[in-house]
């Protein structure tokens, strides 16, 4: 994938992504192309620098990946605190309880547990919104 700025004979500008350099070529040749602003086909490519990447950006990137997915780490252990603080675990009768309380409207009680994908896609069929935490080891 490659994304260009591309600019009109309006010069209103605006990034497009194309899945290679021949592909905007393509279609500018059959007029595919068309300004999102005023809807001209008249499109060049914009004047536009390359990325580079020496060591020090290199190293640079990877630290503040690193620092996002430990941000993440720390954010997915505190939603499972919570969660295991105020809500009750049901394990695999998950589907079980979660239909007792919907169709009792009498509990307000907060579960958690496990469905399998069959049975999340009936309780889905069923009117019934589910939320999917993604679950990490305590010690991962």
């Amino acid at each position: 994938m490659i994304k260009y700025i591309l600019k009109c004979k309006n010069k209103h500008e605006f990034e497009s992504w194309f899945s290679d350099s021949s592909e905007f070529e393509k279609l500018k040749k059959k007029d595919l192309l068309e300004c999102i602003f005023c809807g001209s086909q008249k499109i060049e490519k914009s004047i536009m620098s390359p990325k580079v990447l020496n060591s020090s950006s290199v190293l640079s990137t990877e630290h503040q990946t690193q620092q996002e997915l430990n941000k993440a780490k720390k954010d997915l252990q505190n939603i499972r605190k919570f969660v295991e603080k105020n809500f009750k675990y049901v394990g695999d009768k998950f589907s079980q309880e979660v239909r007792n309380l919907y169709y009792d409207k009498k509990g307000k009680k907060n579960i958690y547990g496990v469905a399998t994908p069959e049975e999340r896609e009936e309780l889905k069929e069923e009117g019934i919104e589910l939320t999917t935490i993604p679950w990490i080891d305590k010690e991962n």
